[in-house]
């Protein structure tokens, strides 16, 4: 309910590109900030509220945050100010499913957004089994927190650093495929340093694991772009402009993507024949099988490379708006209401 009328702001703001394109970089970066903090900080900070006992330690992890999580909201809803706009047209749920599925470029762009965020979030969850029953050892939650360091830096990197660089010259498609690719090229190196007997080493990990965050981080700033102009083509379209649906379908993805991720990682596991610790053996890590360890390290690479190759071609045979498209749809939009 709060997201979708946040991300739905960029494209009623400003109708120009860069101005989109530098708030989603500003609205993505602050997302991947917080985000990063909760990934890097919760295994030390969860020891230290529990003294040792996760069950404690999560909890009271999980009510300090929801805590900060209520203060920000209700400063947010005080502070910010909601302009006198008049009496606007609610859409009804067929109508607004009607008008999406009118939109095939808004449709083809939430259909990345899905593939995408499943594959990080599959790797995310894996990423911790990978730790500490494959590469394991007494400092594995050292490893997995600066591994996950390393990604959420590289992560704001690429939306704040790379990202802007990289349209200095290039088109926002032409990144995206780029980027595509550059996340798959760090997916399948992390397999092949496992296989190589590097797993222990952490600097390949972890520059394979920058390759996949930078990416992502820049994916995921070009998604919300690509969705801020399809709601201008959808207006040249059909004549309304949908931005909360639109935007709406972004959010509902995005948690799809995560119990997605969540599914397939339960099942995973099992499959796989992966034995957890029980919460009398978390000083010994209990041992794995070859074949288990095998498993773990093709679903945390093969299947995200799937997602994303697959977002690859849909993307390349589909998606048409490339930066001269968007140019000529915002002049005739602005034509339009001119004459109006």
């Amino acid at each position: 309910m709060m997201d979708i009328p946040y991300w739905s702001m960029i494209p009623a703001i400003t109708d120009t590109a860069p101005d989109r394109e530098n708030l989603s970089v500003i609205g993505r970066t602050c997302a991947g900030v917080g985000s990063a903090l909760i990934t890097v900080g919760a295994v030390k900070i969860v020891d230290l509220l529990g003294g040792g006992n996760d069950r404690v330690g999560f909890s009271l992890f999980a009510l300090i945050v929801a805590v900060i999580f209520v203060v920000a909201e209700v400063i947010c809803c005080l502070k910010v100010k909601e302009h006198d706009i008049g009496k606007m047209e609610t859409s009804t749920i067929p109508q607004m499913f009607k008008a999406l599925f009118r939109n095939d470029q808004a449709m083809i762009t939430v259909l990345a957004i899905l593939l995408i965020n499943s594959a990080l979030y599959l790797t995310s969850n894996l990423v911790i089994y990978f730790f500490k029953y494959d590469i394991g050892g007494a400092g594995w939650k050292d490893s997995y927190t600066l591994f996950t360091m390393v990604g959420g830096v590289f992560q704001i990197l690429g939306m704040m650093v790379v990202y802007p660089l990289l349209r200095k010259k290039f088109g926002n498609t032409q990144i995206f495929k780029a980027t595509l690719g550059t996340a798959m090229l760090g997916y399948a190196l992390i397999l092949a340093v496992c296989f190589a007997g590097f797993a222990d080493n952490m600097l390949p990990i972890c520059v394979c694991g920058a390759l996949v965050f930078a990416a992502n981080g820049i994916l995921t700033v070009l998604t919300t772009v690509f969705l801020s102009s399809s709601v201008d083509y959808g207006e040249l379209k059909t004549g309304k402009r949908e931005e909360s649906v639109i935007f709406s379908m972004q959010t509902f993805v995005v948690k799809a993507a995560s119990g997605l991720a969540v599914f397939i990682t339960g099942i995973g596991l099992d499959l796989i024949g992966l034995v957890g610790n029980n919460d009398t053996e978390e000083t010994v890590v209990a041992v794995q099988s070859a074949q288990t360890i095998m498993g773990l390290r093709l679903l945390m690479t093969i299947l995200p490379i799937i997602g994303l190759v697959t977002a690859f071609i849909f993307f390349a045979k589909k998606f048409t708006l490339t930066d001269e498209r968007v140019q000529e749809i915002t002049g005739v939009l602005e034509e339009k209401r001119e004459v109006k």
